[in-house]
């Protein structure tokens, strides 16, 4: 699974255009609370050479969804203004330079926005083809959740064989992704969450290790279980009220790969003595600001090393529940509720 990391050729995103031709969407009325979601219509993207028109048939909810109903993230420029960063269905049309696909293809892709439409408009070579044994609701929960997680553990995380993971959020859908990925190679992996539920979820995926972090110091757990060696690699969605304990428990040349800001930005002073000593690399990333250049290199690369392991079942896809869009409301409340264990998917289109 070892990937060499090529540098960033800050390639841009195309411009959007659209079309007379309305489609429905789930629309924000203002920025606000899951209640400001509404079935709406607007504008359908227009078509480019290079570029197929996707019938959406499933989305999936991601935590970067509610931040954007709320207006704290902002939509990169030539993105679309609908919320929705993943789905799946068949390609409708394509650009007269397209080469890999035609009409009822199944399809799959991240997106920079827009996926809670009846239609999606993506670049070729963004899109990957379904599994034979996935159905639109599962490949609907694959890209975001497993393109970000291959992206830190192998890619920013520089993941080796026999080598200790430690995961946050384990039962969320990159950390069920994660756990996965990491579970295909040799290596100690260790996760965290806050139920019973969860953390058997954690365990039933491939972690050694399942952390209630509610009731212990994940950081001396991680000590204890690697004989004082601590983790290699920590993909952490939870932010600054984790970094102590992080840096207690991370390894020598460990790498530190923060996604998220659950638990804040900023904190209590911290000593820098343990990145020092250690020599730790604490990195940050996003990857939906990402240029279309890196997301394909990203697309590619990860269809390559790990999208046959969804049809021999070594893959999956760990979904809460299903929701019809017209309750996007109600999908997005659940997610803020903390309560789902994997994706939430929106079905669209039958």
């Amino acid at each position: 699974m070892a990937i060499n990391f090529a540098k960033n050729r800050n390639a841009n995103f195309g411009k959007q255009y659209f079309c007379e031709e309305a489609m429905k969407a789930v629309l924000v009325k203002e920025p606000g609370g899951p209640e400001q979601l509404y079935l709406g219509e607007t504008p359908m993207p227009e078509l480019n050479e290079n570029e197929i028109r996707v019938k959406v048939h499933a989305s999936a909810i991601n935590r970067a969804d509610t931040l954007q109903r709320r207006g704290h993230y902002p939509v990169p420029a030539g993105s679309s203004s609908v919320i929705g960063l993943e789905m799946a269905g068949e390609v409708e049309a394509a650009g007269e330079q397209v080469k890999k696909w035609k009409a009822g293809d199944r399809v799959f892709a991240l997106l920079s926005g827009g996926g809670y439409a009846e239609y999606a408009v993506i670049h070729e070579d963004m899109a990957m083809p379904i599994p034979p044994n996935l159905g639109f609701e599962e490949a609907a929960g694959v890209a975001e959740a497993y393109l970000t997680a291959f992206q830190a553990l192998v890619w920013l995380g520089e993941f080796a064989e026999k080598q200790n993971v430690l995961i946050h959020a384990g039962a969320s859908g990159v950390g069920t992704a994660a756990i996965q990925l990491a579970n295909l190679s040799e290596c100690m992996i260790m996760a965290t969450a806050g139920s019973e539920a969860k953390l058997q979820t954690c365990r039933d995926l491939g972690a050694d290790l399942a952390i209630n972090y509610k009731e212990n110091d994940f950081s001396e757990k991680v000590l204890e279980a690697t004989s004082g060696k601590g983790a290699d690699i920590i993909i952490d969605f939870v932010g600054a009220s984790y970094l102590t304990q992080n840096l207690k428990c991370i390894a020598l040349d460990g790498r530190q790969v923060i996604l998220g800001l659950l638990g804040g930005a900023s904190g209590k002073e911290i000593s820098l003595g343990a990145v020092l000593t250690k020599r730790v690399k604490i990195i940050g990333s996003t990857l939906r600001s990402r240029d279309l250049e890196y997301k394909i290199r990203l697309t590619q690369e990860f269809s390559k090393a790990c999208l046959e392991k969804f049809e021999t079942g070594q893959l999956k896809v760990v979904i809460d529940r299903i929701i019809p869009w017209e309750k996007a409301s109600e999908a997005h409340q659940y997610m803020e509720s903390n309560q789902n264990t994997g994706k939430i998917i929106l079905k669209i289109h039958p």
